[in-house]
């Protein structure tokens, strides 16, 4: 491993990191010193062991990558990682010593990262002889916290998707949920990670959602803090990739954006030094923090399921239908912003002769 890796990092950057996961906690700014403290003491360094399992390394690249955090500070100074198979240098026998004294002497104090999906048939997945689900019932069993890290392994993500031919499985279908924390996405975002292990430090486990996601990370509609979302209002949008109205941030929803059924804080953390996101840059949602993606959310770049847009008339929300494919609740919240949108009568700048039509027919 090189020394340019042993990266170092300022007191005035390493304070705006522990600001920036103290207001990710819903903190207020008094409470960054103890933040920093956590991160800082070495002493109560938590003893990290990061599995990797059926996946392409898209969640460890994505945080190694990222200089807001700076992964590499954090796994070097903030953390204890142990075994981490993306970046550690050695290999074979050692690695597994060294998993087994973590595993046995740090019991109940360690955490499990796990990426990617777990094969359940026998062959599928092997680390030194042994299934993956061999591996991960062994190394979770006296864990603190187990963070399934990416849509692999909190639903099944790619990997998971028809025809699953090796029968994958996320971690908490194998090991139960009593102490999985999900933090989906493909990748999913550096700085997730850090905030879900600075708040199981403070204060224990997060405060999980149905879906077993910290609402802290994912308790808000992407939709509602869309930058498009005026243009969304008043009933303006792209009509296909290429429009220049990409460009003047129009509402990708009817280009297939999936923001209105996506819950998670991208708009406010962002990507890349917290530049830009994905329907910052005119790509549009594809929901991939969610459960059953991509399945239910493709064709990728096809509207939502029956859901009404501002201007078109004819159109209406079905909770019942989109709950089926998405999730009921998303669906009534929308449906009802929609029939507050149209009684304000914001009817958009196109004509809805065309949706009208295909509805009739």
């Amino acid at each position: 491993m090189s020394r340019e890796l042993f990266r170092e990092v300022s007191r005035r950057d390493f304070l705006k990191l522990c600001g920036g996961v103290a207001a990710a906690l819903g903190l207020s700014e008094v409470s960054v010193p103890e933040v920093a403290e956590v991160l800082a003491a070495s002493s109560k360094k938590p003893p990290v062991v990061w599995l990797e399992f059926g996946s392409c390394s898209g969640c460890s690249t994505s945080f190694l990558n990222a200089d807001s955090p700076n992964a590499v500070d954090v796994l070097l100074n903030h953390l204890s990682v142990r075994y981490i198979e993306v970046i550690m240098a050695a290999q074979g026998a050692m690695t597994e010593e060294v998993l087994h004294e973590t595993i046995t002497n740090e019991a109940g104090e360690y955490i499990v990262v796990v990426e990617g999906v777990v094969p359940t048939k026998d062959g599928y997945g092997m680390i030194a002889g042994r299934n993956f689900y061999e591996v991960l019932e062994e190394v979770a069993a006296n864990a603190k916290a187990v963070i399934a890290l990416g849509s692999c392994s909190a639903f099944g993500g790619i990997p998971g998707a028809k025809p699953n031919p090796g029968e994958v499985k996320p971690v908490s279908e194998l090991i139960g949920k009593e102490k999985v924390i999900n933090i989906p996405g493909c990748p999913a975002n550096p700085s997730w990670l850090l905030t879900t292990v600075v708040h199981v430090l403070m204060f224990g486990m997060p405060e999980l959602d149905s879906y077993g996601r910290p609402k802290v990370i994912f308790g808000q509609c992407i939709h509602d803090n869309c930058e498009r979302r005026a243009s969304f209002d008043e009933g303006m949008y792209v009509e296909k990739y290429g429009d220049e109205e990409i460009g003047r941030d129009y509402c990708l929803v009817k280009v297939g954006c999936k923001g209105p059924n996506t819950f998670s804080n991208c708009p406010q953390v962002r990507w890349n030094s917290g530049k830009s996101w994905c329907v910052g840059v005119g790509a549009g949602c594809i929901g991939c923090v969610e459960p059953g993606w991509p399945d239910a959310f493709m064709p990728f770049h096809d509207r939502l399921p029956d859901i009404a847009l501002p201007g078109y008339a004819g159109l209406r929300a079905d909770a019942d239908l989109v709950g089926t494919v998405l999730g009921a609740a998303t669906a009534i919240g929308i449906g009802a912003h929609l029939v507050g949108a149209a009684a304000k009568g914001k009817l958009g700048k196109h004509e809805a002769s065309e949706d009208k039509a295909k509805t009739e027919a």
